[in-house]
């Protein structure tokens, strides 16, 4: 039983069918690793024990009387973004260290009706916004391959409690490419759905039109079954689509790669800063995907240098929308013996928000503010349309897109990068986010440090199905996807 967590979902849940080992055991495993590992790692901020355990037991109940979903008794960890009824929910904020949320995202409510039993909560760059996960209120989570480098984020702590098997699977959300750059890093595969095909609802928010839940995991047949139950249209989400949901694990081998034509955008591969083991590692998993059939295309994406300051203008604008409510008047943080009302706000918000969130705030207000509004935020919004347009005719002569999910390894922790740094590593990702676009990373081996390498495919809309089989058939002809961090083989 000491290795329950070396097993992928489809052996868990034919375990847990088969009375192999029961949810109590296996989350009790799961358990001890967090407790013997997660010291070094960083990655929970919120451990849900007692609350894993009754769940488990009642998972164990489900299974004995033929209740069981495929996923009932799992483990599986939460982004702290997501409202947990009952359980601290504080966006990798200080603002909301305090706030238990009274109600379940529409995420962890499926989760829940699926039988998923949650682990914890996991650490994130503050209101999910930042690539490193170097979170400063709740610490640095660490990169289980090399404890001295970052995780990436803003969906770190997802990555991280996967790649050093402290959960089989985890949520994590993608605003500008914080699962697939995570996802990267670590290690991992991570999908990045179309705009509207999961649930927002309760997923607090940073900027409300790009926003996206998705799955993290090893491998795509494991993102697939979570997929299966995170997607679907949801009535309390006024951009959910209605729209019929595939079943993506029996559809894993429903797209060929065979006359499969993969765009290759050439201004992505002369980008300045982009890694030489990274750019070699992304070229020879698309030879292999050649060998397997795949038809490379070159395409021309000529919006690529528009994409870092159109989503740097329209992402803070929203978020500095969506986080006034942050006062320290209802819930959240709230200052020590306020003046007056003026003193309450500023000094709620000026204590309570780090660095990073307070400088999206102030471009985002500056963007939105009387005279520049038309000069900057309307004018972006224009430029989205043409990044969108731009895909859209690339899409007219090839099935998916292909590019690095970051131009270089995990950056060391402390490593101090610029803001305009920090935001140029964003590259490749955040164009699929202004055009509302479904993007997965897929593992493609390791730089001279060995630290993961990510291979991105770019789909047109609702074609998760599509990737998710595209990166599953890959995965099956190599094992990139299998490697473990030596972390990750520590026995609880």
């Amino acid at each position: 039983m000491s290795d329950l967590h070396r097993l992928s979902i489809r052996e868990l849940s034919e375990g847990l069918a088969q009375a192999k080992f029961s949810s109590r055991e296996l989350t009790e495993h799961y358990l001890k690793r967090i407790a013997k590992i997660d010291t070094q790692v960083q990655s929970y901020i919120t451990v849900t024990a007692e609350q894993a355990l009754a769940q488990a037991d009642a998972a164990d109940a489900a299974i004995k009387a033929g209740h069981a979903t495929t996923l009932t008794g799992l483990p599986i960890a939460h982004k702290d973004i997501f409202c947990t009824q009952g359980i601290k929910t504080t966006a990798g904020s200080k603002m909301l260290d305090n706030f238990i949320s009274p109600y379940d995202a529409t995420v962890v409510a499926k989760g829940k009706a699926a039988g998923l039993v949650t682990l914890g909560k996991v650490n994130m760059d503050e209101f999910a916004m930042g690539s490193t996960s170097e979170n400063p209120h709740f610490g640095s989570t660490k990169n289980p391959w090399n404890l001295e480098h970052v995780p990436g984020g803003s969906s770190g702590g997802s990555a991280a409690v996967v790649a050093a098997d402290l959960a089989p699977f985890a949520t994590g959300t993608d605003t500008g490419g914080s699962i697939r750059q995570p996802a990267s890093f670590c290690g991992l595969t991570g999908l990045k759905p179309t705009y509207g095909r999961v649930s927002r609802f309760g997923m607090i928010a940073y900027a409300s039109s790009m926003d996206q839940g998705g799955p993290m995991a090893r491998s795509a047949e494991d993102c697939a079954y979570l997929m299966n139950v995170m997607a679907g249209h949801d009535a309390k989400d006024s951009t959910s689509v209605q729209k019929e949901v595939d079943d993506y694990v029996s559809n894993l081998n429903g797209t060929s790669v065979k006359g499969l034509r993969i765009g290759i955008p050439k201004q992505y591969f002369n980008v300045q800063g982009l890694d030489a083991d990274v750019k070699a590692r992304v070229e020879e998993s698309l030879k292999k995907l050649e060998e397997m059939g795949a038809i490379l295309v070159e395409i021309d994406l000529n919006m690529t240098e528009a994409y870092v300051p159109t989503y740097y203008l329209i992402a803070p604008a929203e978020a500095s929308s969506n986080l006034q409510r942050f006062d320290g008047v209802r819930y959240g943080y709230r200052c020590e013996n306020p003046v007056d009302l003026m003193d309450l706000y500023k000094r709620s918000r000026s204590e309570g928000f780090g660095t990073e969130v307070q400088r999206r705030i102030l471009i985002g207000t500056y963007a939105l503010s009387a005279g520049y509004y038309d000069a900057y935020y309307v004018k972006a919004q224009k430029v989205r349309r043409l990044i969108q347009q731009d895909f859209l005719k690339a899409f007219e002569n090839v099935d998916v897109i292909a590019a690095p999910s970051a131009p270089t390894t995990a950056y060391k922790i402390g490593a101090n990068l610029s803001p305009t740094e920090m935001y140029l590593g964003d590259i490749y990702t955040l164009a699929v986010n202004l055009a509302g676009l479904p993007a997965i990373n897929a593992p493609v081996g390791f730089d001279k440090n060995n630290l993961p390498v990510g291979l991105q495919l770019i789909g047109n809309y609702w074609s998760e199905s599509q990737l998710l089989s595209v990166v599953h058939q890959y995965q099956q002809a190599t094992d990139w996807h299998t490697k473990r961090a030596a972390i990750a083989e520590e026995n609880a």
